[in-house]
């Protein structure tokens, strides 16, 4: 049987329209809608498939994209119950979905956990003038090096997502972010673009959101892990709620480091599938492991391609 992963992409995955097809043409991804929506609050087909700005605000696009991702995994599993993932794998949102995946919250749940885990998120960022960066060409130590000598010389900045050779974002004040720019381009970067974003993830910044967050996943989170998932903060592997609730807390203020993740585990596998709107992680993993075959669902369509490869 092949060695498989589950992966699941963060924020700027999101699109107006993501999930259509899976509502249009499933029950199932229609009720998941409902629940979800009644549990928070928000009416997600107004908030997913008409254009509007909550979709582009972090409170509203974690629990957006997690519940399309959600629907994509149990569309697939519903339909290929015979095939067990080998381990789950999400890019920093993605690792919420892909602990949902595994069996150790509930998806409603879920919704409700990373719809609060974006106010948290805002909440830490209001008054901070608070941004993200990111860098093409650069080599990760060069980031690193800018980074560190910046915060010695009291600038807040700092390395957030680590996503392929050549492509690393930064996450920080806006205006050090920016007095940077020039920096990282003598340094060697290709491009420096500072992104339209009022949150700074995965760095210190966000450090007052950590304890609301846990004491969230405490209430929520269950010892209950088909296979183990594997973090964003170590690139090692976990399958208890101690180990998620922690790593989880970590995981706001510590560096993604997708791409070092997707190489300590490629040797194991046999195919990735990624789940939810685009193909996010199924770009990054051509370029990180081109050995590992990524599939992807995000529409019907999809569905029944990797049905067909992976089910029959």
């Amino acid at each position: 049987m092949s060695k498989i992963a589950m992966i699941f992409a963060g924020q700027g995955s999101q699109a107006v329209g993501m999930g259509k097809d899976f509502y249009d043409n499933s029950e199932v991804a229609r009720e998941m809608f409902a629940k979800a929506g009644e549990r928070i609050g928000v009416d997600f087909k107004e908030l997913i498939f008409e254009e509007n700005e909550k979709l582009g605000q972090t409170a509203y696009t974690q629990p957006a994209i997690l519940l399309v991702q959600m629907i994509a995994y149990k569309l697939f599993t519903d339909a290929c119950p015979d095939v067990k993932p080998t381990m789950f794998l999400g890019h920093s949102l993605g690792e919420f979905s892909a602990l949902c995946a595994s069996g150790a919250i509930d998806y409603v749940d879920a919704v409700e956990l990373v719809h609060k885990r974006g106010s948290f998120m805002q909440e830490a960022c209001t008054g901070v003038n608070a941004g993200m960066m990111v860098l093409v060409g650069l080599d990760d130590e060069s980031v690193e090096k800018v980074c560190a000598d910046a915060l010695n010389a009291g600038k807040k900045v700092w390395p957030a997502n680590y996503n392929q050779d050549g492509q690393l974002v930064v996450a920080g004040i806006k205006d050090d972010l920016a007095s940077l720019e020039q920096t990282f381009k003598d340094a060697g970067a290709k491009r420096a673009i500072l992104l339209d974003m009022s949150v700074a993830s995965h760095c210190e910044l966000l450090a007052s959101a950590q304890e609301p967050l846990a004491e969230l996943m405490e209430s929520m989170v269950k010892d209950s892990f088909i296979a183990p998932i594997v973090s964003n903060v170590t690139t090692e592997k976990y399958d208890t709620k101690v180990q998620a609730v922690s790593l989880l807390k970590d995981q706001l203020v510590k560096p993604v480091k997708y791409k070092q993740s997707i190489l300590a585990v490629a040797p194991e596998l046999d195919i990735a599938i990624e789940f939810g709107n685009g193909i996010t992680l199924k770009g990054l993993n051509r370029r990180i492991a081109k050995e590992l075959k990524t599939l992807n669902i995000s529409d019907m369509a999809s569905l029944e391609k990797v049905k067909e490869e992976i089910c029959s």
